[in-house]
């Protein structure tokens, strides 16, 4: 599978390069973050032993996001405004976390200052941006990198590419973004999901 350039970059630098503070370049992001309310993409999900799944990402501010993923794989992650629901249809199990609670937090929440919690990171092609994403305050959320090429049509000029994340346990994330739309019309419907639990240990 060949790598998009702004995946190039991502995936060398974001577990080791220093960050340096650009904030012209922190506020072009805020700016695409705010205003970006819908967002709809076709994703490659790479987990630390380097396997891969395939499915369409759902964006809708404030808070709601769902990962649907390839046919086959009993896995549903939604974001319903107030927390991240995992859903195992195969063992037929609901993990629940607060949203502020996940390096996600930075999409789902773009009210948050950047200018207090991310540094851009340095790049080696002048067309990718990429941003380091950590609350200094609570370190056991570990923290996001964020990739972006120059769109002059999206909102603050940058088009979102893709994220790594690290959890507090090093384990590391990379999602790969294609086919993005922004601020179409997306259903409240999509963040809906069928519980497979018990109805008595529902909760």
């Amino acid at each position: 599978m060949t790598l998009r350039p702004a995946f190039a970059v991502l995936i060398s630098i974001a577990a080791a390069a220093p960050a340096i503070a650009q904030p012209s370049m922190i506020r072009r992001v805020q700016e695409h973050l705010r205003g970006v309310h819908t967002l709809t993409a076709d994703f490659v999900q790479t987990d630390r032993k380097g396997k891969s799944v395939t499915g369409k990402v759902f964006l809708k501010q404030p808070g709601k996001i769902r990962f649907q993923y390839e046919p086959g794989v009993p896995i549903l992650v939604v974001g319903d405004g107030r927390v991240l629901n995992f859903i195992d249809y195969q063992v037929h199990q609901v993990s629940k976390y607060p949203i502020g609670g996940s390096p996600l937090d930075i999409l789902l929440d773009p009210k948050r200052d950047l200018s207090r919690i991310a540094k851009v990171v340095p790049s080696a092609s002048p067309d990718v941006i990429t941003i380091l994403a950590r609350d200094p305050r609570r370190p056991q959320f570990g923290s996001i990198t964020l990739a972006f090429t120059q769109d002059s049509a999206a909102p603050g000029g940058l088009m979102l590419e893709g994220w790594v994340a690290l959890d507090a346990q090093n384990n590391r994330t990379t999602v790969r973004l294609s086919n993005q739309k922004l601020n179409i019309p997306v259903a409240e419907t999509v963040f809906e999901w069928d519980d497979p639990r018990p109805a008595k240990k529902r909760g």
